[in-house]
């Protein structure tokens, strides 16, 4: 298999970081920006990251790609059965990719993707009002749900809906965006040990070796 797409963004992150969970042999190639590979194109008819590749089926949209993949490799499961809990984990996965993702893109796109990858200056503005108006709102919600201990958002083992809330805030890290101990330490402490397991960390460590390499020397 086949996945196409950088790390750096949270939905491809999330798709790989499942995909390690499930002990899925794939690849992860980029899309040939700005100029995309046609095989890219023909399995993101709208170039959005992430797409898979799977024999000759093609696929785009970071939740089709694991809910296909679910179906597709039951074991283990990261997407329950129980009416109620699929439908947290569901729920989980949507805010991440809505609320989480708005709210990200503004800070990561405006301060780093923009100017140091695509080579246009970064609304700091827009960066700086999501980071100071729409985050809090975020972690109040994270802090209110987050499990103590050694617990998961949903049931009593890791599912999608765990993988989906963490990846963002690998985004959060790359910006050095701090948060209040105080405020938000279950959110710290659960997100620190989702991202510390071994289908997050390597993904982690690359991003982060790419960014220092990639960094803008300070004047």
């Amino acid at each position: 298999m086949i996945l196409y797409g950088s790390t750096l963004s949270p939905f491809v992150r999330k798709v790989a970081a499942y995909m390690h969970e499930k002990g899925l042999e794939f690849e992860l190639k980029g899309t040939g920006f700005p100029n995309h590979s046609p095989e890219f194109c023909e399995a993101s008819p709208f170039k959005k990251m992430p797409a898979l590749q799977d024999g000759d089926y093609c696929l785009a949209d970071s939740s089709a790609i694991i809910h296909y993949l679910e179906a597709k490799h039951p074991t283990p499961s990261l997407i329950p059965a129980a009416p109620q809990a699929r439908g947290k984990v569901v729920w989980f996965d949507e805010f991440s990719d809505t609320i989480m993702a708005a709210c990200g893109a503004k800070m990561f796109f405006n301060r780093i993707v923009g100017p140091r990858f695509i080579g246009i200056p970064g609304d700091q503005d827009a960066a700086d009002l999501a980071e100071r108006s729409e985050l809090p709102p975020i972690l109040d919600y994270i802090e209110r749900v987050a499990p103590e201990g050694d617990g998961y958002l949903v049931g009593d083992s890791l599912t999608v809906a765990d993988i989906s809330v963490a990846s963002p805030f690998v985004n959060l890290r790359h910006l050095r965006t701090e948060l209040d101990e105080s405020r938000y330490p279950k959110t710290i402490a659960y997100v620190q040990r989702i991202l510390s397991r071994p289908s997050f960390a390597p993904l982690v460590e690359s991003e982060t070796a790419l960014l220092k390499r990639t960094a803008v020397p300070a004047e």
